[in-house]
């Protein structure tokens, strides 16, 4: 099983950016947590980030035949991509939607996700922990849909 699991805007600068609400472990941090998770739990991840729309609508669409699941924290896109949902929506791949922050408590424009419609789960507030849930929670999935 694979899994693609792709970072928005910005969370390159964790540790750095905000830590009272995205904490102080750094993205590299996040990787390596991520691909631990991954060893022990007997899957391969591919984990990428980009500040830039387009090249993350380029790594979905390459999914299709190539992973079983999809973990996207498409951070500031969250709120305003109707083409990360288009393409979330096109691969058919499954995909958890993940936030570090609780998105539920903070700014009005925050509680709209556009990408949501096209997810099969929302992990929210859980901190980088939500990656690691995200992983677990599409293994049960995609092994309960073979």
């Amino acid at each position: 099983m694979k899994f693609l699991v792709l970072n928005g805007p910005n969370i390159n600068m964790l540790g750095i950016r905000e830590p009272d609400i995205y904490g102080r472990e750094d993205y590299s941090s996040l990787c390596e947590s991520i691909k631990s998770h991954a060893e022990k739990a007997g899957v391969e991840v591919e984990i990428y980030q980009s500040n830039h729309e387009g090249d993350l609508v380029d790594k979905i669409q390459q999914a299709i035949d190539k992973f079983e699941g999809i973990i996207i924290n498409p951070a500031a896109y969250t709120h305003t991509s109707v083409a990360l949902l288009d393409a979330v929506k096109a691969v058919c791949v499954p995909t958890v939607e993940v936030h570090i922050s609780d998105v539920s408590k903070r700014e009005d424009f925050r509680q709209i996700s556009y990408i949501r419609a096209a997810c099969v789960k929302t992990i929210s507030g859980h901190g980088i922990k939500g990656y690691t849930e995200a992983m677990d929670f599409l293994i049960n999935y995609c092994g309960d849909s073979k």
